[in-house]
């Protein structure tokens, strides 16, 4: 783990083409060419399908258990990214795990604004539950906007009467369309990718007419009680810092299980890069480990 890695990693981001706040259109086009630019690994396969009638991506990696399963959301402020884009982050998560993981193609806004992203998480979710894998070998993980949508997936499930699942990971969630956290500004010099302007557009998209506040959109305000053990991973330079802490401050007043692990001095979704992070190869083995601890013994 070296400053010099943590140091290339932010330069790479500061001068990269991704403009959160730039035309949807072309920024869905440089948010994917981004992650093309990267091919996955030979012995990683992708197998396009569907989940209760939502567009997934399944990923596998060698001898992964297929009774196990992460059901995995992508980031990209509600409005960008996809199942396919995320397969490599995935597929790390997958690998470290010994599960398959299912990648869930969520309707993007603003074509389809809040609560349509809640609503596909809740219907793959039931949907796998229906095909008979148990709630406890079914573990939720996602990054960014997607580690929001983890949490209000969560929320959702209790609502509809629906079991947890055996855990929940999620790497640097947008926990708060409010955008009220002390991290907006105090640590929007050190963040090199994200910025209040940028998640202020998409949160606009997402949300239409909805309050910001509303505790599905933003879980940082909802009822936690009840919810899947949460292993919450988030970089100390990144603008969403506080959407991290306060979610595991909420969690623990409201008897939730969470650990919360702050990585110092390294930037939003530090895990998608393994390949040139070390901190990031420790945060994805830290983050297999919580979810193994909790599958059913045996």
């Amino acid at each position: 783990m070296t400053q010099q890695q943590r140091q290339a990693l932010d330069d790479l981001l500061r001068h990269g083409p991704l403009d959160l706040e730039g035309d949807l259109a072309e920024q869905r086009v440089v948010f994917h060419d981004m992650i093309a630019s990267v091919p996955l690994p030979d012995d990683v396969s992708t197998t396009p399908g569907r989940l209760g009638g939502i567009p997934v991506v399944t990923v596998e990696t060698p001898e992964n258990d297929p009774s196990v399963v992460l059901l995995y959301f992508h980031g990209g402020g509600y409005g960008l990214g996809s199942a396919a884009d995320s397969a490599g982050l995935a597929a790390d998560v997958a690998r470290r795990t010994g599960a398959r993981a299912i990648s869930v193609d969520y309707r993007l806004a603003p074509e389809n604004p809040f609560p349509a992203a809640v609503d596909d998480a809740v219907a793959a979710y039931r949907a796998l539950l229906h095909d008979g894998t148990p709630s406890s070998k079914i573990a939720l993980v996602g990054e960014s906007a997607g580690g929001g949508l983890v949490i209000a997936a969560l929320v959702a499930f209790k609502e509809a009467g629906l079991p947890q699942p055996s855990s929940a990971v999620v790497f640097s969630p947008w926990t708060d369309l409010t955008l009220s956290g002390d991290s907006m500004a105090g640590k929007a010099a050190a963040d090199p990718t994200l910025t209040e302007k940028g998640l202020r557009t998409r949160a606009r998209d997402y949300l239409g007419e909805t309050d910001p506040a509303s505790p599905l959109a933003s879980p940082l305000f909802a009822d936690l009680t009840g919810l899947a053990p949460l292993l919450i991973q988030v970089g100390s330079h990144e603008i969403l810092l506080n959407d991290a802490t306060r979610l595991a401050t909420r969690a623990a007043e409201q008897d939730v299980p969470v650990e919360l692990q702050v990585w110092t001095q390294v930037p939003h979704v530090f895990q998608g890069f393994a390949a040139l992070l070390d901190e990031a190869d420790a945060a994805l083995r830290a983050a297999a480990a919580f979810t193994q601890a909790h599958w059913p013994a045996g």
